[in-house]
């Protein structure tokens, strides 16, 4: 439906905003983390401090791991409602994750965070005469009492599915510091049911590294360069893979995918340098 809508006027801006924000959702079910990105980008280009395309923008982050650009969103997302128990939880949950990755001063490491404007704030309560389905709840409306516009076809139905498979790959994260990785593979296969996310397939592909199941580890990472095709992780931990599997000319396409991305990346020298030697 997206470019059937005509692009004129203040209620088109809208409403194209909100069928890319409904597509983002989409997109985010499917682990699809990038075009989520994307379409929330466009839609907050359309409409400032949307919350639905903030809130879910931020999770597509978070599964991509760019934990600095989620807790923006989450914050900005709680500017325009404080009453958001998912950008509550999201902004706990990217500091503890934002304190583990670089220390107590990561906070100087974030990027700005954008003032609301007050109009912005009181969008959600003001109905837009002009705007087909402005009358929308919010994202925070129970479900089940949602209403429904034209522009708005599904409520976010999947949100206790999508925790769950997040509790399950932290559940996965505790038992890799543990050294238990055949039981973190229970955990990230429980996860990967539920939501296929593409930092859930390269932390199973790491356990399967550990564990030698290189035939495995490859395919975990190439789903997760499905969702993402430009994955430092994916790319890296297949050329490893790769590498044990003595499919050496792969693996060096692998690397060197992954240096257009971070030239000065170490550990993929490294290896570059290895893969040239066999």
């Amino acid at each position: 439906a997206v470019p059937l809508v005509p692009r004129a006027g203040d209620a088109t801006a809208e409403e194209r905003s909100v069928l890319l924000a409904n597509r983002a959702a989409c997109h985010l079910k499917d682990g699809a983390c990038s075009l989520c990105v994307a379409d929330c980008t466009s839609a907050l280009e359309l409409v400032p401090f949307g919350i639905k395309p903030l809130l879910r923008r931020a999770a597509a982050y978070e599964a991509l791991e760019r934990y600095a650009l989620a807790y923006v969103d989450y914050k900005t997302a709680l500017q325009v409602d404080c009453s958001v128990q998912a950008a509550h939880d999201g902004v706990n949950r990217m500091t503890k994750a934002l304190l583990e990755k670089d220390g107590v001063n990561w906070r100087q490491k974030l990027p700005p965070i954008p003032t609301v404007p007050v109009s912005a704030q009181t969008r959600w309560s003001i109905p837009s005469a002009q705007a087909p389905g402005a009358n929308t709840p919010p994202a925070t409306a129970p479900q089940g009492k949602q209403a429904l516009s034209p522009f708005t076809p599904f409520p976010d139905q999947t949100a206790a599915g999508m925790e769950r498979a997040r509790t399950l790959k932290e559940e996965g994260n505790e038992l890799v510091k543990k050294g238990n990785h055949k039981k973190a593979v229970e955990k990230y296969s429980e996860s990967l049911k539920l939501n296929k996310e593409c930092a859930t397939y390269t932390n199973r592909a790491l356990c399967y590294l550990t564990l030698k199941q290189y035939k495995e580890a490859a395919q975990d990472c190439t789903e997760a360069l499905k969702l993402d095709p430009k994955n430092v992780k994916a790319l890296y931990r297949r050329a490893q893979a790769l590498k044990e599997l003595k499919d050496y000319k792969s693996s060096i396409a692998d690397i060197k995918s992954l240096l257009k991305t971070e030239p000065k990346n170490t550990a993929a020298l490294r290896l570059l340098q290895e893969l040239s030697r066999a």
